[in-house]
């Protein structure tokens, strides 16, 4: 590291959403192919706060949506230099197995295998040989870092709605307005969509989504499908995207789709859960599609870069909060509770 003597950093680490302790750590040390990324901003994403998905492996240093510049340049890394502005993938794909030759890079067991070191709520993460080789991304000079927090969600829900085959001129209903499904939505219009409908239980979230582009935003406790229907034009939608992981979305949601249409399922329940389908009446009668859809390839990951840098997607509007490294726990806090925020960024040089 240029100028940096030091060999320690601090980091937020994670031990339940309501206990996320500012502690210190050493710097990764770095080996051949490996990069060192000095941390500007990292989101905190829904992901983060599922307790029951993290416990187990608790106490963590989470963080995978970031912007940075590189800070140290491992041997043998030709295509980087110290202070690049970038962004980076925390899973990569080996881009060569049964699975990433089929188009299927997300289910790819080396993906699922990679990641940072400690994570982006810290000061520096180092990134492995194969991130550096296959995950990094230069940022333009219109994307800033905090930005650049943003191109990870982005890729996952550009991946989300490929899966979905969205069609110009199709209504969309999104279930959930947390910033997947603002993202969701504004992606959704610049894609074609008709008429495009936000749904949630907090008023806050849906005057964000009446202010992000959507043609309608109604209360997920309206009569149902009827309030729908009223919203667009006496159908249901042909496109159904649940962005939580509340088990009643997932029965609202099969309500809600128009024959023919096709339901994605974009956030994880809580383990374990269940619900029964009717098979003749969703399948065979009304030729419902349902699909799942989980993170983003590179490919992914650089399309929603480029839709960031020309302006598409204004996601600077989505940042409700600016957090130091120190106050990652009101962070952790806003992001579980899902009421008055959007995007919740840490930036670890505060």
């Amino acid at each position: 590291m240029s100028g940096a003597k030091r060999d320690k950093m601090r980091v937020s680490r994670w031990y339940h959403n309501r206990d996320v302790r500012l502690e210190q750590m050493p710097i990764p040390p770095i080996g051949f192919g490996e990069l060192l990324i000095r941390v500007e901003a990292s989101g905190i994403c829904g992901s983060d706060v599922m307790e029951w998905y993290r416990l187990d492996r608790a106490p963590m240093v989470l963080g995978h949506e970031i912007g940075g510049q590189i800070a140290a340049v491992g041997e043998g890394v030709e295509r980087y230099k110290e202070g690049d502005r970038v962004t980076a993938a925390h899973h990569v794909p080996c881009n060569t197995c049964h699975y990433c030759l089929r188009g299927h890079h997300t289910v790819c067991d080396t993906l699922r295998r990679t990641n940072f070191d400690p994570g982006g709520f810290a000061e520096y993460v180092r990134l492995p040989a194969l991130n550096a080789d296959r995950g990094v991304f230069l940022l333009p000079a219109e994307i800033s870092y905090e930005e650049a927090t943003f191109i990870e969600p982005l890729a996952c829900v550009l991946r989300g709605l490929r899966r979905a085959r969205l069609q110009p001129g199709q209504s969309v209903l999104v279930i959930g307005s947390g910033i997947a499904g603002l993202l969701q939505l504004q992606l959704a219009r610049l894609l074609g969509a008709g008429r495009v409908i936000a749904t949630d239980i907090s008023d806050y979230r849906l005057e964000a989504a009446r202010q992000l582009g959507a043609n309608a935003a109604i209360q997920a406790d309206k009569d149902w499908p009827a309030g729908l229907r009223q919203v667009n034009q006496g159908r249901l939608a042909d496109l159904v995207i649940v962005c939580t992981g509340a088990t009643p979305a997932i029965a609202r949601a099969l309500e809600s789709v128009e024959r023919g249409g096709t339901v994605l399922f974009f956030a994880p329940t809580d383990p374990g859960v269940t619900m029964p389908i009717a098979l003749n009446e969703l399948f065979w009668r009304n030729d419902i599609t349902l699909t799942t859809s989980y993170a983003g390839s590179p490919a992914d990951y650089q399309a929603a870069l480029e839709l960031i840098q020309a302006g598409a997607i204004p996601v600077r509007r989505m940042i409700t909060h600016r957090l130091s490294l120190a106050e990652a726990g009101a962070g952790f806090q806003l992001v579980a509770g899902a009421q008055n925020s959007i995007k919740v960024i840490i930036e670890p040089q505060r």
